[in-house]
C-alpha cells in the first residue's frame, strides 16, 4: 500500500488563476461590481451612529472634564499637552466601550446566527499554510478536521491542501513523511494534498497566492487556516453554505476561540478571549456590517474574487515601512471590499478554534511583527477606492500600537507636572500681569470622578462578557459555576493590570524601533507549553525592572499622591521578571485549572475535534518524524526518497559558467564523504536544503554507505 500511496501525485493537476498586482494609487469607481442581491446589502447606519457618535460624545465629555481638572487656575503648556494625550487615549477606550455595549445587546438577543447546511453545490478547499511547524501537530489537526467534515455527510465537497514554506530541512522531510503516512492511513480518495515551496517569497501572503494561482481554479471557495487552527466539520460546512447562499460574499470570517492552553499567561488569554471576546467581536460585526475585516485565518474566501483583486504590490522603499505587505489580511479584506464584494463576520458560528503563545515573551515576539505590519498600514490607509469602514479598521489597528507610546507619554507628562508643582520656582512676573504666580493646579474631586469614569468604561467590556456568561446556564456550568467565573474574572483583571505596563513598554519600544527603521523579520511562532530560561527572562526584562524601581522612588520622593496614582504601573514594572517567569509556567496554569479557575466552557465540555486532534497528535508523535534527521531518513528509505523526488518541482537548467556556491560546496562535501554520517555532520542547514532540492545530489547522498567498511566488517 505504501508504495502505491507514495506514487499518487502529491498535488492535483494545476488549474491556474491569474492574480494581477493591485494598485493603491489608482482605482475607478466603475471597476466596482454591482451587488447581485442589493436587497440584502444593508448598511447599519444606526449602529454606526451609536458606536461612533456615542464614542465621540463620551470623548467630548471626558475632554471637557479633564479641561476643568487642569484649568483651576491659569493652565500651563504641560497641562495642555496632558489634556491632548488624555483625549487621544480616552477616545480609544470610549470607542471600545460603545462597540462592546452594542455587542452586549447583540449577544443578548442572538444576532448573526449562521444557518445549518443540509447540502452543498460547489467544491471547497481547506488550506493550511505552515512554516517550520511540528508535523505531528499540523497533520493531526488536518486529519481531525477531515474526520469531522466527513461526519457531516458532505465530505466529498472538500479537499485539503497543506502548503509548506518550511525552511528547516529536517522539518521539511518530517512533513513529507507525515503526509505520506496520513495518505496511507486514509487510503484512496483521501483528497489530502501537500506542496513545499522552494523559496518563501512574500511569506504567508505569497504562500497563499502561489496556491491560488496554481490550483485555485479547481475551487469555488477556500477556507484558510493557520498552523494552530482547528475547525469542526459543522462550522466548515456552515461557512461553505453561507458563502454559497450569498452571491455577494467575498470573505466570511468566523470567530476563533482559544483552546488547548495550559501555561498561566496563555490561560489568562484563553479565558479573556472566551468570556469577553464574543462581546467585542459581535459589536464589531454589527457596526461593520458588510464592510468587515479579515484576520488571516479561520475564514472562507471566494477564490476567483481573491485572485482577481488581492494581488498585493510591494511598497516602495525598504522595511519596516517598505517591501512586501507584512499584515496582509487587513489589506486583502480592503481590496476585495473595494471591488464590490462584501466582507463580514459570523461571530455566533461555533466550532472555530486557535491557540495562543504560551508566555509573555512569546507573545511579545509575535506582537513585534504585528506592530510593524499595522504601522505599515499607515502607507495604505489612504489608498484610492477604500470604503470608510475599511479605513477605520486600518486606523484601529494602527492605534492599537500607538496607544502604548501615547500612554507612556501621558505618564511622563503627569510626572513632569507634579515635579513642577513640587520643585519648580513659581514665575511671579510674566508678560501678562497677574496677582498670583503661574503654578499648575488641579481640581482633585473632578480628577477622582474622571478616573472612576475612565476605569468604568475600560472595564465595562469585561463586565459585559462576564454577565452574558453568567446568564447562560450551559456556559456558566461548563465554566465552573458562577463563583469560579467571578473569581477567574478578578484574577484576569488583576494580572492584566500587572502585565499591561510591561506590554506598554514592549510595544512602545517596538514602535520606536520601527520608526528608526528596524525590520522585524519573520520568526516561527513557539506554540508548545513550556517555560523560558530564567537568564533570557532577566535579559529581556531587566530594563523594565530598573525603570520601575527608578520611577517608583522618584514618584515617592516627589509626592506620595503621585506614587499612589502610579502604583499599578510601578508594581507591574518592578515585578516584570517574576511576572514574565510565572507567565510561562505550566505548573501555575495547571494548578488553577485543577481548582476550576480560568476555566473556559471548552475545557468543561471539550469539542470533539480538539480531543481527536490531541489524540492523533500523540499517535503521530510516536512515529518520531519530528525527531529524525532529514538526510538520514531520505538515505535510509528508498520509498521515501522516491516520493520526495516526485514532490520536487521541475528544476531549471543551469546556464554554463553560472555556479551556485552552496551547491558546489554541498556537492564537494558529498563527494568527499565516506558515510552518510560524514554528510550529516558536514552539511550546514542551507547546504542540506540545496541537497534536498537537487535530484542529482540526492543520488549522491543515497550512494553513500551507512557505515564505514571496517566497521561493517
Amino acid at each position: 500500500m505504501r508504495a502505491l500511496v507514495s506514487r499518487e501525485p502529491a498535488t492535483p493537476p494545476e488549474s491556474r488563476l491569474v492574480m494581477p498586482v493591485q494598485s493603491f494609487r489608482s482605482w475607478k469607481a466603475s471597476d466596482r461590481r454591482e451587488p447581485a442581491a442589493p436587497r440584502d446589502w444593508k448598511t447599519p447606519w444606526l449602529k454606526r451612529l451609536f458606536v461612533f457618535g456615542g464614542g465621540l460624545a463620551l470623548t467630548a465629555y471626558g475632554a471637557w472634564e479633564m479641561y476643568h481638572v487642569v484649568s483651576v487656575s491659569r493652565t500651563t503648556s504641560l497641562q495642555y499637552v496632558l489634556l491632548l494625550l488624555f483625549t487621544i487615549n480616552f477616545s480609544w477606550i470610549a470607542l471600545a466601550f460603545t462597540s462592546a455595549l452594542l455587542g452586549f445587546f447583540g449577544v443578548l438577543f442572538g444576532v448573526g446566527r449562521a444557518e445549518r447546511a443540509e447540502s452543498l453545490k460547489h467544491r471547497t478547499v481547506v488550506v493550511m499554510p505552515i512554516y517550520n511547524e511540528s508535523s505531528a501537530r499540523t497533520f493531526a489537526a488536518v486529519a481531525a478536521i477531515r474526520e469531522s467534515v466527513e461526519a457531516t455527510g458532505l465530505g466529498e465537497h472538500f479537499d485539503y491542501f497543506i502548503v509548506s514554506d518550511t525552511t528547516n530541512p529536517d522539518i521539511w522531510v518530517s512533513e513529507e513523511r507525515a503526509f505520506l503516512a496520513l495518505r496511507e492511513r486514509l487510503g484512496p480518495n483521501s483528497r489530502v494534498y501537500y506542496r513545499h515551496r522552494p523559496k518563501n517569497h512574500h511569506r504567508k501572503a505569497g504562500n497563499i497566492a502561489d496556491f491560488v494561482t496554481r490550483w485555485g481554479g479547481h475551487y469555488e471557495q477556500m477556507i484558510v487556516l493557520d498552523a494552530d487552527s482547528l475547525m469542526t466539520g459543522s462550522c466548515i460546512v456552515r461557512l461553505a453554505a453561507a458563502m454559497e447562499n450569498d452571491p455577494d460574499a467575498g470573505i466570511i470570517q468566523s470567530l476563533p476561540l482559544i483552546i488547548n492552553r495550559n501555561t498561566f499567561f496563555a490561560r489568562l488569554q484563553q479565558f479573556a478571549a472566551r468570556v469577553y471576546g464574543p462581546v467585542i467581536a459581535t459589536g464589531l460585526a454589527m457596526w461593520s456590517g458588510r464592510d468587515g475585516n479579515y484576520w488571516g485565518h479561520n475564514a472562507i474566501i471566494r477564490t476567483r474574487a481573491f485572485a482577481e483583486h488581492c494581488g498585493l504590490p510591494d511598497l516602495k522603499g525598504k522595511p519596516p515601512f517598505g517591501g512586501h505587505v507584512l499584515s496582509h489580511d487587513f489589506v486583502e479584506a480592503a481590496l476585495i471590499r473595494r471591488a464590490g464584494w462584501s466582507v463580514y463576520m459570523l461571530p455566533d458560528l461555533t466550532g472555530s478554534y486557535e491557540e495562543s503563545p504560551p508566555s509573555l515573551i512569546d507573545i511579545s515576539v509575535r506582537d513585534r511583527r504585528w506592530c510593524q505590519g499595522n504601522l505599515q498600514h499607515s502607507r495604505i490607509i489612504g489608498a484610492k477606492g477604500f470604503v470608510l469602514p475599511t479605513r477605520q479598521h486600518f486606523a484601529t489597528g494602527i492605534m492599537g500600537y500607538l496607544a502604548s507610546p501615547f500612554w507612556l507619554m501621558q505618564l511622563v507628562v503627569g510626572i513632569l507636572i507634579v515635579l513642577q508643582v513640587n520643585y519648580a520656582r513659581p514665575e511671579y512676573f510674566t508678560q501678562e500681569f497677574t496677582l498670583f504666580p503661574v503654578w499648575p493646579r488641579f481640581d482633585p474631586e473632578r480628577a477622582l470622578r474622571l478616573f472612576a469614569l475612565t476605569m468604568a468604561i475600560l472595564l465595562a467590556p469585561k463586565l459585559f462578557g462576564l454577565l452574558l456568561t453568567l446568564f447562560n446556564n450551559k456556559l456558566r456550568r461548563a465554566g465552573g459555576g458562577a463563583i469560579r467565573l467571578i473569581l477567574s474574572s478578578l484574577i484576569e483583571v488583576l494580572f492584566s493590570a500587572f502585565f499591561a505596563p510591561i506590554m506598554m513598554l514592549i510595544q512602545s519600544g517596538s514602535v520606536f524601533q520601527i520608526l528608526l527603521g528596524r525590520d522585524t523579520g519573520w520568526n516561527p511562532q513557539r506554540r508548545d507549553d513550556g517555560s523560558i530560561p530564567l537568564n533570557d527572562i532577566i535579559r529581556r526584562h531587566r530594563t523594565h525592572t530598573v525603570l520601575g524601581v527608578v520611577t517608583g522612588l522618584s514618584a515617592f520622593m516627589i509626592a506620595t499622591a503621585l506614587f499612589a496614582w502610579m502604583s499599578p504601573t510601578i508594581v507591574g514594572l518592578v515585578l516584570a521578571i517574576p511576572l514574565s517567569w510565572a507567565s510561562g509556567q505550566l505548573g501555575i496554569g495547571l494548578w488553577l485549572k485543577r481548582r476550576g479557575l480560568l476555566l473556559t466552557p471548552e475545557e468543561g465540555d471539550p469539542p470533539s475535534v480538539a480531543l481527536r486532534a490531541n489524540e492523533l497528535q500523540t499517535e503521530f508523535a510516536q512515529a518520531g518524524f519530528d525527531d529524525a534527521d532529514g538526510l538520514k531518513a531520505i538515505h535510509a528509505d528508498p520509498e521515501l526518497r522516491h516520493a520526495h523526488e516526485l514532490m520536487l518541482p521541475d528544476s531549471h537548467p543551469r546556464r554554463r559558467g553560472e555556479i551556485d556556491p552552496e551547491r558546489a560546496v554541498a556537492q564537494a562535501k558529498l563527494v568527499d564523504a565516506e558515510t552518510v554520517d560524514d554528510a550529516v555532520i558536514w552539511l550546514k542547514p542551507k547546504e542540506r536544503m540545496v541537497v534536498l532540492h537537487d535530484r542529482a545530489l540526492i543520488g549522491l547522498l543515497a550512494s553513500l554507505p551507512a557505515e564505514r567498511a571496517e566497521n561493517a566488517a
